[in-house]
């Protein structure tokens, strides 16, 4: 490479932003004047520079609080940026350095908030509003691994601050990864997969009870058993379906004006 060429690709990452300010003139700064100056870059918005000051002062000054509080400082940095693996690992690593840190129960919630927003990037935002898809149609995976993180975090630290969002996450969270598995359901039911999509919506009603997704589980139910003519499971579900939601969309949108039984429709 020329140096021309290198000169060219060093201003435009600086201009960019990748490099934080004045770094240049920081072998003599002392590490709270690294701490305030990364803090600075962080509260701007310029997050790779932040980063780069953050790993700068724990290379300089490995010990101590400001070196400890930089890991975290990392971690929030590329969940802001938008790296929620990175920010997933930088976190664990804080975990395992310091679990007896007075703030380890936000690097526990950091985790959480990760995998919550792990769907935000660029793909998400198209997914989401411009094709209308909300989280339960998408992997479930992050969704379950961001119930984990918010249950451990309420699990080990329940007095913690962060302990009642947490709670409301997780509430959202069930409500969500039970919808993904009537969506499941109500795939394989389109595709004529009837023993799939009972036993899908089965499982949706076990793992995830009280949830607004139960009402079209029994209803998938009562489809599935009545397309494979198990009439003794198709009434239970009926019957289940009937006294729990009696003024269900399903009951409604599925009466026919000619006597046929209201399952056969969707």
């Amino acid at each position: 490479m020329s140096r021309s060429v290198a000169l060219f690709l060093l201003l435009l990452l600086s201009g960019c932003g990748l490099f934080p300010k004045e770094l240049k003139d920081s072998k003599s700064w002392s590490a709270s004047k690294y701490y305030s100056e990364a803090k600075t870059e962080l509260n701007e918005g310029n997050y790779q520079a932040a980063i780069k000051l953050f790993e700068a002062l724990e290379a300089r000054y490995p010990y101590g609080r400001y070196a400890q509080q930089a890991q975290l400082e990392v971690a929030y940095a590329h969940y802001k940026d938008g790296e929620p693996a990175t920010a997933i690992a930088a976190a664990d690593r804080f975990i395992k350095l310091h679990p007896n840190h007075a703030n380890v129960d936000y690097a526990y919630y950091l985790k959480g908030l990760a995998n919550f927003n792990d769907d935000l990037g660029l793909m998400g935002i198209v997914s989401e509003r411009i094709l209308g898809q909300d989280m339960s149609e998408r992997d479930p995976k992050a969704s379950r691994e961001s119930f984990e993180n918010f249950k451990e975090l309420v699990t080990r630290f329940p007095k913690s601050k962060y302990a009642s969002d947490a709670v409301q996450r997780m509430k959202h969270l069930v409500n969500v990864v039970a919808l993904n598995e009537v969506q499941v359901a109500r795939y394989y039911m389109k595709r004529g997969g009837y023993v799939a999509a009972a036993n899908r919506a089965q499982y949706a009603l076990k793992e995830y009870p009280q949830t607004p997704a139960t009402e079209e589980a029994l209803f998938i139910m009562v489809k599935a058993y009545d397309a494979l003519g198990i009439t003794s499971l198709r009434d239970d579900a009926d019957r289940v379906m009937r006294k729990n939601f009696p003024g269900s969309r399903f009951l409604s949108d599925s009466t026919e004006s000619d006597g046929e039984p209201w399952w056969r429709f969707w």
